[in-house]
């Protein structure tokens, strides 16, 4: 009787523990939802919200920019942070701040745009830090399956949003304020996912216990920390650009502004499939330079056949750059937790990756723009990227090679 006592025991446990492992999972995908769409829900309305609120151009462009100087400046002090109140709570926090930034932003008025924007940024800055090294804690054996889950849903959503903020505005009736506020509702939803995530707090450690940045050795002082974190920025760096700036470019070559918008589209659909699989791919390898060559060289030639590419390959080229550029993403979130020992030095070099990177990010566009402005041709700029794509590659090589941060000596 005993010894059915005890495989009974084991029996509920086990269900009781991939319960939890489900429940984890959920959580996981809908925080990762709320990562980019708040985001990339701007840009198509950003002339509506000018005209509305008689902006001007420059102060438009900060409605983007704002958050990723939030993600640049905030995210050193997110694993700290993390370590001080707990990874679960501080997550759930940063969702409710999240919820609240949305709906600020989404009132008519001047300074609660920008208000509820760095709100907003601050928030979701937490959570771009903290996901990664919460599931290389979590899920230490399948690092690269839910890295890409991860990958994949905030893409996903962020896609999405470009697609549907246009038509929830103007085609609903609901104006850019409704379009904006409406994904206030996804916060919403994704703190009642991650509730029982509080629960469990008292039942494990939360935070980092016992966990250093890596055998005494200071990020920041890292050959193979710098070298993650410069693969992590210009890859975002070459993001953003293209993202701010891709329909002018195309409109140039004498496409008309309604075609641009579908390539930009097709692009960021192109990078979807490989967000996920490439870190499933990247968790089976010792090293990674292979996908690192495929990601530069696929961004490389998607560049050049805009530069010197016939417009009848045009499509070619935008799915070339989504391919390379979503290979480049799901190695940069791999690296995080490929390259050290423990979450909470996972932690560490997120932020450190993520404050550079989006740093770049932030300036990257303008920068582009003004190569513009000087030249009067899209032939700098895009040699900019050229330069981009060949960094990312030598960057690459060396944060891709089989080794941690603490473990080097």
């Amino acid at each position: 009787m005993n010894q059915i006592s005890k495989n009974q025991d084991i029996k509920s446990n086990e269900v009781i523990h991939k319960s939890s492992v489900w429940v984890m999972i959920v959580g996981i995908i809908f925080i990762a939802t709320n990562l980019r769409a708040p985001l990339t829900s701007v840009g198509p309305l950003v002339g509506i919200i000018r005209d509305n609120l008689h902006l001007s151009n420059t102060l438009a462009g900060m409605i983007t920019t704002l958050p990723l100087l939030a993600f640049a400046l905030f995210s050193p002090f997110v694993p700290r942070l993390g370590r001080k109140f707990g990874v679960e709570l501080f997550i759930l926090i940063s969702v409710i701040f999240l919820m609240f930034g949305i709906i600020l932003r989404s009132l008519s008025g001047v300074a609660t745009l920008y208000v509820g924007t760095a709100l907003l940024g601050l928030a979701i800055a937490i959570c771009n830090v903290l996901l990664p090294s919460l599931i290389k804690r979590e899920f230490p054996t399948q690092l690269g399956l839910m890295t890409g889950v991860y990958s994949i849903s905030m893409n996903l959503f962020g896609a999405m949003a470009s697609g549907i903020s246009v038509p929830i505005a103007v085609g609903l009736g609901f104006g850019w304020q409704g379009a904006l506020g409406i994904w206030g509702i996804l916060s919403f939803v994704s703190i009642l996912f991650w509730l029982p995530q509080i629960k469990r707090r008292k039942e494990r450690a939360t935070s980092f216990p016992n966990q250093k940045a890596g055998g005494g050795v200071s990020l920041w002082r890292s050959a193979l920390a710098w070298q993650v974190t410069l693969f992590m920025g210009l890859q975002s760096m070459v993001f953003y650009v293209l993202i701010a700036w891709l329909p002018e470019i195309l409109k140039q070559q004498g496409i008309s502004s309604h075609q641009s918008g579908w390539l930009l589209s097709i692009m960021q659909l192109a990078l979807l499939p490989f967000t996920f699989i490439v870190p499933i791919i990247a968790g089976r390898m010792s090293s990674q330079r292979s996908l690192v060559t495929i990601a530069s060289t696929l961004l490389l030639s998607g560049t050049l056949g805009l530069l010197y590419g016939s417009s009848n390959f045009i499509v070619l080229w935008i799915i070339l750059l989504g391919i390379g550029g979503g290979c480049a993403f799901g190695l940069s979130m791999m690296f995080f937790g490929l390259r050290t020992e423990n979450a909470y030095q996972a932690a560490e070099l997120s932020g450190m990756a993520q404050s550079v990177g989006y740093l770049l990010a932030a300036t990257g566009p303008t920068l582009f723009g003004y190569l513009h402005d000087v030249t009067n041709s899209w032939t700098i700029p895009l040699l900019l990227l050229v330069c981009a794509s060949i960094l990312l590659f030598i960057f690459g090589l060396g944060a891709a090679r089989d080794r941690q941060i603490g473990s080097i000596k």
